[in-house]
């Protein structure tokens, strides 16, 4: 389609729709300083004298390969007032919000966070004081935007702590975690966590990336960035293994998992490798007590981007692996305002029904996340 034509067509195509919830909106300070009000001197001097100190020793910024566009930004979304993208609400509005029509959106920080880092005191300052700053610069000023519980994860009692400091809010949608923690994510260590947003019925985000201080790889780290993403299923794969054969949905039966940024193709082949797996070894894990594919379908939801998809296109192939997940399982998710960004006019492939559409434009999240 002409681009001019594409560009007219935006806005009255969302006009006509029944609304739209993303549920993987980024957004970034301007610069350190936005989180200053909310650190204290201690924590502040901190952080300008010794900075993060992450799992991954030598890296200095991302934990994989990525060069341009700068941190994985669209280009055009730096917005023209400068700053990076997704720094500037106004110019969110104007670029996403309002031209498509967003119901709601939820917000996962990825950086300045403090998850992950080694000074476990300091990662829970500073996701604290990230917490603060969503809904002052964020949610108080755009109630369309809902921000995610950040947590120290790395530290499940401080975790429980910033969960039980923020249920309750509005502005706060789910509390968020990252695909690659320290040890297996099914291990004790984090069930604080999981007990807490159960407690409070928030779902727990999970969004890829993160410094475990391991390789994406079981065989070293990778030389390009095309590993390190489709290493993304693998990892995905294995932190849903641990949490399934570790018990923690039979300890915690209503919890719910949101796997963000993961794709979802991979997911009947786990569950069906689980299962047969199961079927023979089951007397190992005596804690799991269902074929793993039931507690996958029960208590996992998965958004949209990325979506693998057959080439050629065949409508049916992706319709079938959606509907094993479960079409109420399924949200959409923009990834604004990353170069991948996927836009909510074209992001779903044909072949799907009206019903089916809706459940995952904006039906599926208002259920899960409780919108009105």
């Amino acid at each position: 389609m002409n681009q001019d034509v594409l560009q007219a067509a935006r806005p009255a195509a969302v006009a006509n729709a029944e609304g739209l919830a993303d549920c993987d909106i980024h957004p970034r300070t301007r610069s350190v300083e936005d989180l200053r009000p909310y650190l204290s001197q201690r924590w502040w001097d901190y952080w300008q004298t010794y900075g993060h100190r992450r799992r991954h020793g030598y890296v200095r910024g991302h934990p994989y390969p990525k060069s341009q566009p700068a941190d994985g930004m669209r280009r055009d979304a730096y917005p023209p007032g400068g700053g990076m993208p997704g720094s500037d609400l106004d110019f969110m509005r104007a670029q996403y919000l309002d031209r498509y029509g967003v119901t709601f959106g939820v917000m996962n920080p990825l950086s300045p966070t403090g998850q992950g880092d080694l000074n476990a005191e300091f990662s829970a300052a500073l996701c604290t004081a990230a917490n603060e700053w969503q809904v002052q610069a964020w949610t108080s000023r755009e109630p369309r935007l809902k921000a995610s519980i950040l947590v120290p994860y790395e530290d499940g009692e401080a975790s429980r702590a910033e969960i039980h400091r923020r249920a309750g809010s509005p502005d706060f949608a789910q509390v968020l975690l990252m695909s690659r923690t320290a040890e297996a994510l099914g291990r004790r260590r984090y069930w604080p966590i999981f007990e807490a947003a159960t407690e409070h019925n928030l779902p727990v985000g999970i969004h890829v990336f993160g410094f475990s201080g391991w390789p994406a790889t079981s065989t070293g780290w990778p030389s390009f960035y095309i590993e390190e993403m489709t290493e993304h299923e693998t990892s995905c794969s294995a932190l849903l293994t641990s949490m399934v054969m570790e018990g923690v949905f039979e300890r915690f039966p209503t919890l719910k998992i949101v796997m963000i940024e993961a794709g979802f193709a991979w997911l009947p082949a786990l569950g069906w490798r689980l299962d047969r797996c199961w079927e023979r070894m089951r007397d190992e894990v005596p804690q799991v007590r269902r074929p793993p594919s039931e507690y996958l379908k029960q208590h996992v939801w998965v958004t949209t981007q990325p979506m693998e998809e057959p080439d050629p296109p065949v409508p049916e192939h992706l319709a079938e692996v959606m509907g094993w997940i479960g079409w109420d399982r399924l949200m959409f998710a923009s990834d604004y305002p990353h170069w991948d960004f996927d836009d909510p006019v074209l992001a779903l492939p044909r072949g799907l029904d009206a019903a089916q559409r809706r459940a995952i434009r904006i039906g599926n999240a208002r259920a899960l996340y409780g919108f009105p």
